[in-house]
């Protein structure tokens, strides 16, 4: 059974920047494309980022791009989520998944394990 775990979350002011890690056990990720997604108070959860199983591939939600960067560390069993230029919009709680691939549109449902989350928040 995987179990995923997000860190690196907390509280930033507008234009910086966080960076959240999350770890894997139970099982080896090597072989899964990882995304994370967020979820703000009130709001659906949404994607943020997807990275193919070699880390070769990203994808990105329109709102990130050119600021946000998904790596992955497959030796250490973890993903990460570099946040740069934070906006208040950015402000939810973020989760990694794994999935066995990546689909255009990104899509949830296609994500099978979850972590806890964590939280991020940006003031202006």
């Amino acid at each position: 059974q995987v179990h995923l775990v997000e860190s690196g979350g907390g509280l930033v002011q507008a234009g910086g920047s966080l960076r959240l890690s999350c770890a894997a056990s139970g099982r080896s990720i090597s072989s899964y494309a990882m995304g994370w997604f967020r979820q703000a108070p009130g709001k659906e959860r949404e994607f943020v980022a997807a990275i193919s199983w070699s880390g070769y591939s990203a994808y990105y939600a329109d709102s990130v791009k050119g600021r946000f960067t998904m790596s992955r560390d497959n030796a250490k069993n973890t993903v990460f989520l570099q946040m740069n230029n934070l906006k208040p919009e950015d402000t939810a709680v973020y989760y990694c998944a794994d999935s066995p691939r990546i689909k255009l549109p990104i899509s949830a449902s296609e994500y099978r394990h979850w972590g806890q989350g964590t939280q991020v928040t940006v003031s202006s």
